[in-house]
């Protein structure tokens, strides 16, 4: 269960120390400081698509590797990711970046095929085929395709943003 402190009405003196912030920096410096987290957010999620892309490759150039036991098989990967929730309650840092947890091989069991006379069988005859699923991974692919283009748009309308910004101080 999660709580939620409330917020308490800021003080005098933060309230003061906001105001000479804004008289240092102006609305324009404020205005950037404030959009530099986008970059940081969107490279996250960059970052996070590009291992997922990498995982689809690798996942689909090992698609149709075969063993002789089923626990040295290939195994398909999958990225976990989560929301770095580090500072989010409060209202000054409403968004997340996304943070990689970790990679997790499919737990689905290995394909048995049997064939006899392929060098890799076993005694019984059986080969065991990776737990890939090819139509899956396309489908992954592209979800990670276009939410790393969605980053990279993200980034190329923040960076509008700013030039926007700076030009109504000249």
């Amino acid at each position: 269960q999660v709580c939620r402190k409330r917020r308490a009405i800021p003080s005098q003196l933060a309230i003061r120390q906001q105001q000479i912030f804004w008289a240092d920096v102006g609305l324009a410096g404020a205005i950037i400081m404030s959009s530099l987290k986008i970059f940081d957010i969107a490279g996250s999620g960059m970052s996070a698509q590009s291992l997922r892309l990498n995982l689809v490759a690798s996942n689909i150039s090992n698609a149709n590797s075969v063993s002789s036991s089923s626990g040295e098989v290939y195994k398909a990967r999958q990225p976990v990711f989560a929301a770095e929730l580090k500072g989010i309650m409060d209202d000054q840092n409403a968004a997340s970046k996304v943070n990689v947890l970790g990679v997790v091989e499919n737990q689905a069991p290995p394909i048995m095929e049997y064939a006899p006379n392929h060098p890799m069988a076993d005694k019984a005859g059986y080969i065991y085929k990776s737990n890939v699923n090819t139509v899956e991974e396309m489908a992954n692919m592209m979800s990670a395709s276009r939410s790393y283009q969605n980053n990279v748009e993200v980034l190329n309308t923040a960076k509008q943003m700013i030039l926007q910004t700076l030009k109504m101080g000249q």
